[in-house]
């Protein structure tokens, strides 16, 4: 998962890109980068660490130009580090640099078909840095001096016919514009707005209508599944379908988990679709346990918190805010190993004792991944008083890896895989535990969208619509990227023997 952002203006735009990210700062923590174009020249800043710590004032003042790209990263395929920070560059042809969303799950496919035949270097084990040069090898192949929006369309249909997963893509093409596309499958999300400025209109891309919102876009739409999008020099927005058969299947845990809830996504709100999840939610407890007794309702902060109240509401019990949120520690479950993730959580809240002694205790949590977050959390209500501590998930158990962009790629590490309701509930410690329904979790969601073809649900139902995972896929997964793989990586970076990083810094 990560947060993408293209701006062609009529002015300086990295000081709005700078803001767009901070906006999509939930997306990723690890690393963030921004490129400008100004006169036939890039100019780059990325780094490690929050936006607010990679760049200073003398970097802004140094990324000149009216159009650019800016990335704020998660660590999913590859390693982390500084080499992998986004957005990467390649200077043939024209100059391209690009920022991506996403997985690609061909990419060693690629990454062979890249050196063997298309004669080109990788730098990086990163599947985003294969996407650029998948691009640039298909505008190459064109062998246009000056590339048109037919031209740059053609490109990204080769695109789609090459590459397989989950992916939203931005790309700066120096003295021509930027484009942006999305997979045929709809996965990973990307939205397209404008604004009116005096000097003319001015056109924006990124993850979350959000980021549009706060810099005063307006959503022109989503940009559909297998379409690119691009706006040249001139400031005219150019945009055709480049995938054969497309079909809209956007990632479900956008919802439950990932998007902030003002953002709108391919038409839905995630606000409401959080309310209905609530809502499904305390209908389920009243079917299944229609004499439970619960005194409060209290919310895991802060993606639970919608899903919490409209239960609340719906059960007639009170809502109270029982624990409090330290803002300054990230999220807890894609944090490098089990170690940290454990301190984390205890970092990051903090019980009400008032609101937990002596009381039955409804807590209400997004999803249950790993199983660390509520499990301590529970913990924490025991020591707090409470008398019976009751566990919600609004989303159904997380039994399958992620391999479209989210960082669950191992399926030993997640609790409920393999293992029934009432073996999760012992295991983190609850007197009940109540997942939502999948059937109930799609619904919230389509009804916000009838037009929606479907949900990628591949973490609840093991369900890959890109048709291409089989067990020996996700066992290669599994062996790059559970805590253990990722710890000697980590280990080897500190010892020297990471990626070697070439940077266009500022």
């Amino acid at each position: 998962m990560c947060g993408l952002v293209g701006i062609v203006g009529k002015s300086a735009v990295a000081p709005e890109i700078y803001d767009a990210l901070t906006v999509l700062q939930h997306r990723g923590q690890d690393a963030a980068g921004i490129m400008t174009c100004s006169g036939g020249r890039f100019s780059q800043r990325k780094g490690e660490g929050l936006v607010r710590d990679v760049f200073r004032q003398q970097h802004m003042q140094k990324l000149q130009g009216s159009l650019g790209i800016g990335h704020v990263r998660y660590p999913t395929a590859g390693s982390s580090g500084m080499a992998l920070a986004q957005p990467f560059y390649v200077n043939s042809p024209y100059g391209i640099a690009l920022a991506h969303n996403g997985n690609l799950t061909n990419s060693e496919q690629l990454g062979r078909e890249l050196f063997q035949d298309d004669l080109r270097h990788l730098n990086t084990d990163s599947d985003s840095e294969v996407l650029l040069n998948v691009l640039a090898h298909e505008m190459q192949t064109l062998g246009k001096l000056s590339p048109t929006a037919d031209d740059i369309f053609t490109a990204v249909a080769a695109v789609h016919r090459r590459c397989r997963g989950g992916y939203a893509a931005v790309a700066l093409v120096v003295n021509y514009g930027v484009v942006g596309f999305r997979d045929p499958r709809g996965i990973r999300p990307l939205v397209v707005g404008s604004r009116e400025s005096a000097q003319g209109t001015e056109y924006m891309l990124a993850s979350e209508s959000v980021a549009l919102d706060v810099l005063g876009f307006s959503v022109i739409s989503d940009v559909a599944p297998g379409e690119a999008v691009f706006i040249d020099m001139d400031g005219v927005l150019h945009r055709r379908q480049c995938a054969e058969n497309p079909g809209m299947y956007p990632c479900i845990f956008e919802h439950v988990y990932f998007a902030r809830p003002d953002s709108l996504m391919d038409g839905i709100s995630v606000y409401k679709t959080r309310m209905r999840q609530g809502e499904a939610l305390g209908k389920k407890i009243r079917r299944l346990r229609p004499d439970l007794q619960i005194d409060v309702v209290i919310p895991i902060p802060d993606t639970s918190r919608i899903a919490a109240q409209s239960m609340a509401h719906e059960l007639g019990i009170k809502f109270r805010e029982g624990l409090m949120k330290n803002r300054y520690i990230g999220r807890t479950f894609i944090m490098p190993g089990q170690s940290e993730r454990k301190k984390s959580v205890r970092q990051k809240l903090n019980p009400v004792p008032l609101e937990f002694e002596g009381k039955n205790v409804m807590l209400v949590d997004d999803s249950i991944v790993r199983g660390t977050t509520c499990r301590q959390i529970i913990e924490m209500a025991r020591d707090a008083g409470a008398a019976q501590v009751y566990f919600a998930s609004a989303a159904p158990p997380v039994r399958y890896p992620n391999v479209y962009g989210i960082d669950m790629p191992s399926a030993s590490e997640l609790i409920a895989h393999g293992r029934s309701v009432e073996e999760v509930c012992e295991l983190i410690g609850a007197d009940w535990l109540v997942y939502q329904d999948i059937e109930d979790l799609v619904s919230c969601s389509l009804e916000g969208n009838p037009e929606v073809d479907g949900f990628d649900c591949s973490v609840f139902d093991g369900n890959y619509i890109t048709g291409d995972i089989d067990q020996n896929y996700l066992d290669r997964v599994e062996s790059l990227r559970n805590d253990d793989a990722q710890s000697e990586q980590r280990a080897a970076q500190q010892a020297g023997g990471g990626d070697v990083g070439i940077h266009n810094d500022v």
